[in-house]
């Protein structure tokens, strides 16, 4: 899927503490997602489906990528 990241406003989590470990998120048209390393931004970013996004963010709510360490 080629989406044009061309003025994408990438931005990190308001919980973020400054670290340089972070990924960053745009919002794109059609309802695409962009996410990419905060370390690396020339990087090519991951692009995702707005299903697709909306599956994984469902995840992340119900807990299913926590690990007991």
């Amino acid at each position: 899927m080629n989406v044009d990241l061309t003025g994408a406003r990438w931005f990190k989590s308001s919980r973020s503490q400054g670290g340089a470990d972070c990924v960053e998120v745009a919002f794109l048209g059609e309802g695409h997602v962009g996410v990419r390393d905060s370390k690396n931004p020339t990087a090519p970013a991951l692009v995702f489906t707005p299903s697709e996004w909306d599956a994984f963010t469902a995840g992340v709510n119900n807990r299913e990528f926590d690990h007991e360490r």
